[in-house]
């Protein structure tokens, strides 16, 4: 799908930063951003396989680049920022993407300095991410149709489920929800919006370690029930469009048939996970 032009949507002119962008959810969504016109920058710690996909986009026509960025560091998110105001003189959509699984572990065997490592970049990083990238949308002229920015915080069923093995991640999923809560309050005003996705299972790297680690039901789900990384760039896709102002402030959720269809997905029925 990726590269396919599901929607009828122009990020023409458009600015997208985004975050763990180096496999996944965050791969996927560059590639569909830039299907649809926009600039992307894509920034994540590992950057080698990643500068290879950027120049494989560059070759097909398309406005990418590459920047370090680790988010569980405001400085880094900063220059991330200030990278891609240098670049591509804009800031139109930030997609916090970027989070982590482990330790896959009951909390009184984790690990406290790997179960602070989660909090610091799935919880912290929209945080810092949203705290970096605001100023920046709120002085640049308007040119979207759907305001002066967008900014998409990739949430989970785990925000609003408490799974064994899972306390670092629901715990920082359930904070991270209520930060895009306060943010669409805050900037609603000011025409950005802030908007979750919560895409469902996802078949990714993420969910081969959770499904390796046979710790609670969602380890257990059939490989086919999990919807592909390039289903969830459509919904970030959806989200930045004119139609996502209507989910502003909530978490969008590809898991049923009336948010997959929203979107042109099929739409049969996914795990309430």
């Amino acid at each position: 799908m990726t590269n396919t032009r599901l929607q009828n949507l122009d990020f023409t002119g458009h600015t997208a930063l985004i975050m763990g962008a180096s496999r996944g959810i965050g791969l996927a969504t560059a590639k569909t951003l830039a299907s649809y016109g926009a600039k992307v920058v894509l920034a994540a710690r590992s950057l080698t396989t990643l500068k290879i996909e950027v120049k494989n986009m560059v070759a097909n026509g398309q406005s990418a680049f590459v920047q370090y960025c680790d988010v569980s560091d405001y400085d880094s998110v900063a220059g991330a920022v200030e990278f891609t105001m240098e670049t591509t003189g804009r800031l139109d959509i930030l997609v916090n993407n970027a989070g982590i699984i482990e330790p896959l572990n009951y909390l009184v065997d984790s690990d406290p300095k790997l179960w602070g490592r989660a909090a610091d970049i799935n919880y912290k990083g929209v945080y810092y991410g949203m705290r970096a990238a605001l100023p920046v949308m709120l002085k640049q002229p308007v040119i979207l149709k759907q305001g002066r920015g967008v900014i998409v915080n990739i949430s989970s069923g785990a925000a609003n489920s408490a799974l064994v093995g899972w306390s670092h991640y629901c715990s920082t999923k359930a904070a991270a929800k209520k930060l895009t809560e306060v943010a669409h309050k805050e900037m609603i005003e000011n025409n950005i919006r802030v908007v979750g996705l919560s895409p469902g299972t996802v078949a990714t790297e993420l969910m081969e370690k959770i499904r390796d680690a046979k710790i609670n039901p969602v380890s257990y789900l059939d490989w086919q029930a999990h919807i592909p990384p390039e289903w969830a760039a459509e919904g970030v896709a959806f989200l930045c469009g004119p139609e996502g102002g209507e989910f502003a402030g909530t978490d969008f959720s590809l898991k049923t048939p009336e948010g997959r269809k929203r979107v042109g997905l099929p739409c049969g029925n996914a795990p309430d996970v």
